[in-house]
């Protein structure tokens, strides 16, 4: 067991370890290629009975872990969407864990209630959401959508659903490229999968409104109760952006909660050219982005905001004597603005990074991801064998081998072929999506220190194949 008195000694070693880490990390293959359960068969089936020396315990680290880790913080990872650290939310998070405070309420760490409120104004300033939002910070964006549909579930039954059980006729909507997560939380909400309606996508796969608007229609007509519209500013699958404004009409004039889950996009509404996305953002209800994707803030931490907060608190409160105090009604009680009782000091790793970058700082970095993306799609489109899917936008491409004399369920397997095979090599990681029944490839260059080298050494291993 390690002493408290040799703590110093100890977090030298761990320290020393990281910055070999970070140093050596282009060094290491992006993806794991451990087979399934090669990690576990080398931990011992019983736990030790003696306490074990630090050594010992690093030496297995890096001989057992670390095989079994996928770097997302490799330069090369392009897959998913990133969920990007940096040197400051590191540093944050030694002193996050170090304090161990459960941030529940006000009282059990008034300066992480304190410092969470005035990160999610500096945010809300800084990506030009109105006033009238306030925001709380969630683990994920999943759970944030969950709140936002179980907020809207209890305004459309009149805070009757906790205690009597959901009505077998509300309606969510969403577009059919939304991310999975919607179809999770409309199940967790007891609304049910069934009454979850996926709205037809146009050619730049943004939902259709006029759609949705016909679904609305005959859904009312069949005695549905039309409760949540969630759109997309950046879809999972292209990057998208659903029509807010024209969408946020229609939820207004038939009275239906507008949720904008930007969980990846969001961020680059700290760029004022990318403010057209948020257009019509003053109509919407709640709104969702990840400074954990994109905002250099390692996971997680999530941004929530929302305009009805009495609204939000009274879906979700539940008030035992434990939990009562002198100060309630004067400050944020932060447990009741999600579904968890227990809160980490996740505002402490946003301050560092915000200070430590400025505005400024960010904004120079998500350009600089953005033109490393053009640079990137302006070579591939070049090369004649490959075809880019739609327009680049941000930092994201999708896009697929094509190959003459193919049909489309060939090149589909020619094109998950050629992924698994550059994955496997580990230099890059790259994911794909299906875009009416198309195998695509999608890369996302937003990885905190990325470089053009390593966008370089991407198409040199396409280039392969190409």
């Amino acid at each position: 067991m390690l002493e408290k008195k040799d703590f110093l000694e100890n977090a030298t070693t761990i320290i020393q370890w990281i910055q070999d880490y970070y140093n050596d990390l282009s060094k290491f293959p992006v993806k794991s290629s451990s087979s399934p359960k090669e990690i576990y068969d080398q931990i011992p089936s019983s736990p030790p009975i003696h306490g074990e020396d630090l050594a010992d315990i690093m030496t297995d680290l890096n001989k057992i872990i670390l095989p079994g880790i996928t770097h997302w913080q490799h330069p090369n990872f392009h897959a998913y969407f990133p969920a990007n650290s940096s040197v400051e939310s590191v540093l944050a998070e030694f002193i996050t864990a170090a304090l161990g405070a459960q941030c529940m309420i006000w009282e059990t760490s008034p300066a992480a209630a304190e410092l969470e409120e005035r990160m999610m104004e500096w945010i809300r300033e800084s990506i030009g959401l109105p006033t009238s939002f306030e925001g709380v910070i969630q683990d994920t964006a999943s759970t944030a959508t969950l709140v936002a549909i179980l907020t809207a579930r209890e305004i459309k039954t009149n805070f009757t659903s906790n205690e009597e059980g959901v009505p077998n006729n509300l309606r969510i909507y969403a577009s059919k490229d939304i991310h999975s997560s919607i179809d999770k939380a409309v199940g967790i909400s007891g609304i049910g999968k069934k009454n979850l309606m996926k709205i037809d996508v146009d050619k730049q796969r943004a939902m259709r409104a006029d759609l949705l608007q016909n679904q609305i229609e005959l859904d009312i007509e069949n005695g549905k109760i039309p409760t949540c519209v969630i759109i997309a500013i950046g879809t999972t699958g292209t990057v998208a952006v659903d029509p807010l404004k024209e969408i946020a009409v229609i939820c207004k004039k038939y009275d239906i909660w507008l949720h904008v889950d930007a969980a990846y996009a969001g961020t680059a509404l700290l760029l004022p050219e990318y403010r057209w996305m948020s257009e019509g953002i003053e109509d919407a209800d709640s709104f969702v982005f990840n400074p954990h994707k994109w905002m250099f803030t390692n996971f997680d931490c999530t941004a929530y905001y929302v305009k009805d907060t009495l609204s939000l608190i009274k879906t979700l409160e539940v008030l035992p004597e434990y939990l009562k105090t002198n100060t309630r009604g004067m400050v944020n009680d932060y447990r009741d603005w999600g579904v968890p009782l227990g809160r980490r000091f996740r505002a402490l790793k946003l301050w560092f990074v915000i200070r430590s970058y400025g505005l400024e700082g960010l904004r120079e970095k998500l350009r600089k991801h953005i033109q490393l993306n053009t640079y990137f799609a302006e070579e591939i489109a070049d090369w004649g064998t490959i075809e880019i899917m739609q327009d680049p936008i941000l930092n994201f491409t999708c896009f697929r081998y094509i190959e003459a004399g193919l049909d489309l369920k060939a090149t589909n397997l020619k094109n998950k072929e050629i992924l698994d095979q550059i994955n496997n090599q580990g230099k890059v990681f790259l994911s794909h999506t299906k875009m009416n029944e198309t195998y695509i490839i999608r890369i996302v260059i937003g990885q905190t220190y990325v470089e053009q080298e390593d966008v370089d050494k991407v198409l040199k291993i396409l280039k392969d194949y190409a």
